[in-house]
């Protein structure tokens, strides 16, 4: 007697449980990447920032100072500056132009940096920055 309610026990079980489905949950909606790193790495002319050229455009990045001193980014276009980033500290996310750009370190104008896209590379570099 105790086979076949033991039996009956499993067999009731594993009907109940193939029953729930499996397949009818929703999908969750992914998360948004946060923002893409471009290291801030010291001055090292075009290797000062890494990846260098980084294929972020219109994107959103932080700068990360990897280096022992302060360090400020700004584009070479004026239209984004991160301020002083410490040594071990991250910038503000800042949105790069759809079309690529270049950068340089305002208080180390020899590193310099570009940002171009997956189908472009970055703009030709102009200036006194290049």
């Amino acid at each position: 007697m105790r086979v076949i309610a033991a039996g009956a026990a499993v067999l009731f079980a594993f009907a109940g449980a193939a029953s729930c489905g499996g397949g009818g949950s929703t999908p969750s909606s992914p998360t948004p990447a946060g923002p893409v790193t471009i290291n801030v790495v010291g001055e090292r002319g075009a290797q000062s920032f890494s990846p260098n050229p980084a294929l972020v455009a219109g994107q959103t990045v932080v700068f990360r100072n990897t280096d022992s001193v302060v360090h400020r980014v700004q584009l070479n276009d004026l239209s984004i500056d991160t301020g002083d980033i410490a040594p071990g500290a991250t910038s503000r996310a800042v949105t790069m132009p759809a079309a690529g750009t270049n950068y340089h370190c305002v208080l180390h104008p020899a590193m310099v940096g570009a940002v171009g896209s997956a189908n472009s590379g970055p703009p030709p570099c102009t200036g006194v920055y290049c």
